[in-house]
């Protein structure tokens, strides 16, 4: 990941463990355009306006906080309901890529760089999240479906 993100030539922030983050000399070289934390509260990060794309396990929270924020994903699944949630984010809402595993089940990093370059040259995929947004929003809010179905719900257990 780490010669990934400095392949893609983009600014990020990358929240991984410190031991993890400093292939030869990698801080060193992306000083200029890279914070890399141990910790970020997640919501805060994908609600700024400067974040680009959101590189997912697609866990369920995860998706449900990249979706309502609008940010476009990079899919890296590792087990369980998360490729269920890859498969809707990457072959139904279309607001993400997956990246794929090589033979030997790594993500190397040529891939990682070139589905962040189809990511950001492909408007659809930012437009889609956007809407996506928009939906969760208007779900949520006083009229919305899942506001009606919660005050259903609500009435029902009161009976």
């Amino acid at each position: 990941m780490a010669l990934a993100l400095e392949l893609s030539d983009r600014p990020f922030l990358w929240v991984v463990r410190s031991n993890f983050a400093n292939p030869d000399g990698f801080l060193e070289r992306v000083a200029e355009r890279a914070k890399i934390v141990e910790w970020a509260p997640q919501e805060q990060v994908l609600s700024h306006s400067s974040i680009g794309c959101f590189v997912s396990h697609c866990g369920w929270n995860s998706t449900m906080e990249g979706l309502s924020m609008g940010v476009p994903f990079l899919c890296w699944p590792h087990f369980l309901d998360q490729f269920h949630n890859q498969h809707y984010i990457c072959d139904t809402w279309k607001n993400g890529l997956r990246l794929n595993a090589d033979e030997n089940g790594l993500r190397s990093r040529h891939e990682i760089k070139t589905k962040i370059e189809m990511l950001f040259a492909d408007p659809s995929i930012k437009a889609n999240a956007l809407k996506l947004k928009e939906m969760a929003h208007r779900s949520v809010s006083e009229s919305g479906s899942s506001s009606q179905n919660f005050e259903t719900f609500i009435d029902h257990l009161k009976k």
